[in-house]
């Protein structure tokens, strides 16, 4: 819906690995440190010579973040199960800020202990869209994984690509010339290829198929107000303005925060409840919207052309009754059944300010 793909843990990620005869390091999934003494001990007494602690939050760049509880980083090394428990103590339910989370970070909700590894080189593989291409693409490089991004602004020649037909699908001979290029000219005789990260993303298109994946995501380090929206079936984003926005249609959606911010407004939203949305759905976008703290002024902007303005309009009134309207509301309607529509408006008696032009609208929403 509002978000085009959903992103797996770690922990997630190296299972699915695993599932599919991909070597990785052993590990623990915990939430309590108690838990994490326990796992600790039992990898040190089995196969680890030492423990590595990583913090699991969807974000990158935990090695170098910060939790509100001072502890520094987000992925620690240890030979010691009671420092293991320490360590887990300072990150679960506390709040890691890193270069790729929200100023304020998020919360560690859960914490992988694993074997650590004996690491003679790193290397970097992934497969990605590529928009320029058209499809996936395989891209690699032998400097590691850890630091890829500075890898390609500093050395972007350390970074090789390789288009994946759509309809062939990844090649023998392209998966050798990865794996040339990557520094694998012989066989693995004297080391071990461990996957020793990983993340998974899947495009929401694929969850007809994929219903056991999208099961395990994690909607905690999500925009609630996203989250909300998408089991309503609306499309939202959330933004940092003042003005809420509730349009059908994206292109009308873009065009009406763009002329809110010609005026002096801040969006505070992309809504885009689709064509064929229905009076429920009106509600539930309301809920959104007048819930959020920062949304001091609506603008409602229908055009309709699949969508019967009287079912807009029956939705406003039902949601502004039973929500109460608190903030001031300018509503535009045009299109299918728009002169049934603003007789129910004026019915209902509620303080919403009718509008028939765009900019007028735009106008009137910004100076209250």
């Amino acid at each position: 819906m509002s978000r085009r793909w959903i992103s797996l843990h770690e922990y997630q990620s190296k299972k699915i690995l695993h599932e599919n005869n991909l070597n990785v390091q052993r590990f623990q999934v915990v939430d309590t440190p108690e838990d994490a003494f326990k796992a600790g001990q039992e990898l040190m007494n089995t196969i680890a010579k030492e423990l590595v602690i990583k913090a699991q939050i969807l974000a990158g760049g935990r090695g170098k973040g910060t939790f509100d509880s001072g502890l520094k980083g987000g992925v620690k090394l240890t030979k010691d199960p009671k420092e293991a428990q320490k360590i887990v103590k300072q990150m679960v339910k506390y709040r890691l800020v890193t270069k790729q989370t929200p100023k304020e970070g998020v919360e560690v909700q859960k914490v992988m202990v694993a074997e650590a590894l004996d690491i003679a080189r790193e290397t970097y593989l992934a497969i990605l869209l590529d928009r320029a291409y058209g499809g996936a693409v395989l891209m690699g490089s032998p400097c590691g994984g850890v630091d890829i991004e500075e890898v390609a602004e500093k050395t972007p020649d350390q970074i090789y690509t390789t288009p994946i037909d759509p309809v062939r699908g990844m090649q023998k001979e392209q998966a050798h010339d990865m794996a040339v290029k990557l520094g694998f000219k012989d066989k693995l005789a004297n080391e071990v290829l461990i996957n020793f990260d990983a993340k998974l993303s899947f495009d929401d298109n694929a969850k007809f198929r994929q219903q056991n994946v999208f099961d395990q995501e994690d909607t905690s380090e999500s925009d609630q107000r996203e989250v909300e929206a998408t089991q309503a079936g609306l499309n939202y984003i959330g933004l940092q303005g003042n003005i809420g926005c509730l349009v059908n249609g994206a292109g009308l959606a873009m065009g009406t925060m763009d002329i809110i911010k010609l005026h002096g407004g801040q969006p505070a939203n992309f809504l885009d409840v689709g064509g064929g949305v229905k009076e429920e759905q009106v509600l539930d976008a309301f809920k959104i919207l007048f819930n959020d703290s920062q949304v001091k002024a609506v603008l409602v902007n229908i055009f309709g052309g699949i969508v019967n303005c009287a079912i807009i309009a029956n939705g406003i009134v039902k949601a502004c009754q039973k929500l109460g309207l608190k903030i001031p509301l300018v509503v535009r309607l045009q299109g299918t059944n728009m002169d049934e529509a603003r007789k129910i408006l004026q019915n209902s008696a509620l303080p919403i300010t009718a509008e028939n032009d765009f900019e007028q609208a735009a106008i009137k929403v910004c100076s209250m």
